[in-house]
């Protein structure tokens, strides 16, 4: 059982984005005209290289502000981008192979981060574009991370505000279930933090990673 470490407060998707912005994987100058971007291209899910650091930093930049501002305030949103979609952060898990991104014709459409709190597996970051929710792409990310996860890990944790309704039908239908509500030290709760975990028996894992 997570030691319930402060994280990330993970969400599925930007349902309340008033932003819809699609940025380069590859490119290092990502101009405001790149929003009217479109792709047509099937999506390729794949580990992220160094390459991506920058372009999932403003991909965070672009997209958690506006769907969390809504639901947990605007300093509370900030405090999230600046805590963990910096270049830092970032940078070191895409290091130590913890994330994958969805990748359009050369455009990041979506993202999704792992790690560890104490001797379990927790998935802290799983964002889709806007224009790319609904065909599946939120299930084949979190499928990139299952199958990076040692041959031994039985159980994967899930962590959410429970403000963010929209993660929770997601992980509900993806078969998480509620393991603990950890109340926010602010007393808001909007705050508090949903803990979510499934089991792993039944679902393979072609390759394993510590």
């Amino acid at each position: 059982m997570p030691a319930y470490e402060s994280g990330d407060r993970f969400g599925f998707g930007c349902g309340l984005c008033c932003r819809n912005l699609v940025w380069p994987v590859q490119d290092q100058v990502c101009p405001l005209r790149e929003n009217t971007v479109e792709s047509s291209a099937e999506p390729v899910v794949r580990d992220a290289e160094h390459d991506d650091v920058a372009a999932i930093r403003r991909f965070g930049e672009a997209h958690i502000r506006p769907h969390y501002a809504p639901l947990i305030g605007a300093a509370a949103a900030d405090e999230q981008v600046r805590s963990w979609w910096n270049e830092a952060h970032i940078g070191a898990a895409v290091a130590g192979g913890l994330v994958v991104v969805a990748d359009a014709d050369g455009h990041l459409v979506g993202v999704g981060q792992r790690g560890r709190s104490g001797g379990d597996h927790v998935v802290y970051k799983l964002y889709v574009h806007p224009r790319h929710r609904g065909n599946g792409l939120g299930p084949r990310l979190l499928d990139a991370l299952i199958r990076q996860l040692p041959a031994d890990a039985d159980r994967l944790y899930i962590e959410h505000f429970v403000a963010n309704e929209r993660a929770g039908a997601f992980y509900e239908r993806e078969g998480f279930t509620v393991e603990k509500v950890e109340p926010s030290p602010t007393g808001d709760p909007a705050l508090g933090v949903v803990w979510r975990v499934r089991p792993l028996a039944t679902f393979a894992k072609t390759s394993g990673r510590a």
